[in-house]
């Protein structure tokens, strides 16, 4: 993490007069223009990500502030072990963690419930994750145990609070329906009050949450998709965080502004270019290595900062458990790439179209990609829809070439799975993100899974990224670390060096401190 603080003298000063009432409601602005969904097995989008955090707990959590694995410590799960051969996990369940509004005390059949609910394909997004539970059941009033048809990677990953993970209240669910998607109801500090399309989601303290009732009353989550309006909004003093725009100039600019914390936090969400194979003329390899070479990620790098932004050489960012460098890379060569095309039987160059959000941080890679591209003879044309609009879209297949932007949970299982495993290819029912339809290293990925030797599975996870860039089923271009800023009077209450979840902790523990 790097952090910047800047303190005007004037804002130093004493002045005279009676008390100021203590703030108690948190102003955040974030960079979209609506929500997509709070049902958080379905949620798939870094804005929504963010508000369902201050929402949902987990059986497990990680330290708030930070990103990495090795700070997992009990959420609603006070206790857990697993037996010899890792297969059954046995989880004790806290009590007197309380639903949100009149739903009452969270059950071990609950926790059952949501923990189906999260692998069933046709209720979640992240089913797929689950794919090798085999049984999930409350074997004691307080006690449930899950049981695994094959080890797991880092298993507990899967229930921290973070997609499917995210614990919810079976009678809320079912007596909300469809009304879930907008109306979510979890255990944690915060429980939704209020959402206005296009403006805000409001959150309210929750005063039962089981460590505490929260120091604030209330968070206002406000979506302004520009760039610009969300900086004035924060300098005026009408918002007290705000998500940055991702680039080293704005960290330089809201550096100065008086007041301003600003916080560059892992962990980096990887912009990747994933090619649909199946489609012409991405069908074609040598299409794909001539791609490839016409992107000057260098350039790009610069382009958004060195201090905000780290160049993609692999389809598993840098610092997942399991990342390798040894992978084969293609160099900036326009040339090349021009020859390319025309061994492919395109000497005049090719079109691609691809379906794009509107979010301005991404629209600006893709703006760059497409320059890029251009001199290679590649024409690519972008058709712009709302952000949940695209998500929508790109689910359908209807792109060939899908710019997205992810972090994940970091061990590379999980980031080869969703994105380069066959079953996990849009379309089908255990769909999750590979885009490109790659299955070239299908077997490393699942043999994988079930190695119980480290360095063998380590060695898997590399032949498997090596496959993955020999094909080109997608071009890794960089990663963006989380830019935010706050007010320094907020208190978070715990250092902040990363979130899983994209966005700053705000637990019990935030307060403005004058």
């Amino acid at each position: 993490m790097t952090k910047w603080l800047a303190t005007s003298a004037a804002a130093l000063l004493l002045t005279a007069g009676p008390a100021l009432a203590q703030q108690t409601t948190l102003n955040i602005g974030m960079a979209s223009a609506d929500v997509g969904r709070l049902d958080p097995h379905n949620a798939t989008t870094t804005p929504d990500k963010g508000v369902l955090h201050y929402i949902f707990s987990g059986l497990v959590r990680i330290k708030p502030g930070e990103a990495s694995p090795e700070f997992i410590e009990p959420d609603i799960a006070e206790s857990w072990e697993s037996s010899e051969d890792g297969l059954t996990w046995t989880f004790q369940i806290r009590e007197g963690v309380q639903c949100h509004g009149d739903y009452g005390e969270l059950t071990a059949e609950d926790v059952v419930w949501s923990l189906e609910r999260a692998r069933d394909p046709e209720r979640s997004s992240f089913a797929n994750d689950y794919a090798a539970v085999d049984t999930i059941t409350a074997t004691g009033e307080n006690e449930v145990e899950i049981v695994l048809s094959q080890p797991v990677p880092s298993l507990l990953g899967l229930y921290v609070n973070y997609h499917g993970g995210n614990i919810v209240c079976r009678e809320a669910v079912e007596a909300l329906g469809e009304d879930f998607n907008l109306n979510p109801i979890g255990t944690g500090p915060f429980m939704f009050a209020e959402y206005q399309p296009q403006q805000y989601v409001r959150l309210v303290a929750h005063e039962d949450y089981f460590r505490g009732a929260p120091h604030l009353e209330e968070i206002n989550y406000r979506y302004i998709p520009s760039d610009a309006s969300r900086d004035l909004a924060f300098q005026s003093g009408e918002l007290d965080m705000i998500y940055g725009r991702q680039d080293e100039t704005w960290v330089d600019r809201i550096s100065q502004v008086p007041g301003a914390v600003v916080t560059v936090m892992e962990p980096g969400e990887m912009s990747v270019l994933s090619l649909n194979m199946t489609m012409p003329p991405l069908d074609d390899v040598r299409v794909r290595r001539a791609i490839a070479h016409a992107l000057d990620r260098d350039a790009m790098v610069q382009f958004r900062g060195p201090s905000v932004t780290r160049p993609a050489i692999s389809p598993v960012p840098e610092g997942y458990l399991g990342y390798t460098d040894d992978v084969p890379t293609y160099e900036f060569d326009i040339e090349r790439a021009k020859e390319l095309l025309a061994e492919a039987g395109f000497p005049d160059g090719v079109t691609i179209n691809t379906i794009h959000t509107t979010l301005p941080g991404m629209l600006a890679t893709i703006e760059v990609v497409q320059a890029l591209l251009a001199d290679a003879g590649i024409n690519l044309e972008i058709t712009q829809v709302e952000h949940a609009t695209f998500h929508a879209q790109i689910r359908e297949d209807l792109s060939q070439l899908v710019h997205y932007s992810a972090a994940r949970f970091p061990i590379a299982d999980v980031y080869l799975t969703q994105f380069f495993y066959g079953p996990s290819t849009v379309g089908l029912p255990t769909a999750v993100t590979n885009f490109s339809h790659c299955d070239v290293a299908d077997a490393e990925i699942e043999a994988a899974r079930t190695e119980t030797d480290p360095e063998k599975q380590l060695e898997l996870w590399a032949t498997a990224q090596q496959k993955i860039m020999e094909e080109v089923c997608g071009i890794p271009v960089y990663q963006n670390m989380q830019l935010w800023a706050w007010k320094d009077t907020l208190d978070l209450g715990t250092e902040v060096n990363g979130s899983l979840n994209l966005s700053p902790p705000v637990t019990e523990q935030a307060r403005f401190t004058e």
